[in-house]
């Protein structure tokens, strides 16, 4: 079985829709990283020193190959990546090997065999 894993950088306040409508679209679990800062085209603002840009949440998915696209377009749907500039982005990666993920195969197969 093969791998990709989606890193998506959400807008904290869409770490929790985003997280639903990956487990809906066939992700079998994440992993949350709280509180990542980052800077788009124009640099972060500020006011006396302080920073006003939002947090944001960095959601790791370990997903079978064949369900990844449509994990992603999913998570895109939810975070609002591509209507509002701003609220996140996703990639996904190739996996070259995973451990540890011996005891969700089975469930896999099946998700995997239902959408082929």
């Amino acid at each position: 079985m093969h791998f990709k894993l989606i890193v998506a950088f959400v807008d904290d306040s869409k770490t929790n829709a985003v997280m639903e409508a990956a487990r809906g679209a066939g992700a079998t679990g994440s992993t949350l990283i709280n509180n990542a800062r980052g800077e788009g085209l124009s640099g972060a603002k500020t006011f006396l020193g302080l920073s006003l840009e939002t947090q944001r949440d960095v959601l790791l998915f370990l997903v079978e190959e064949h369900l990844s696209r449509k994990i992603l377009e999913q998570i895109a749907i939810a975070g609002e990546f591509d209507t509002s500039p701003g609220t996140g982005i996703a990639i996904q990666l190739d996996v070259e090997d995973a451990v540890g993920v011996a005891h969700q195969i089975d469930e896999l197969t099946n998700k995997v065999e239902q959408a082929l």
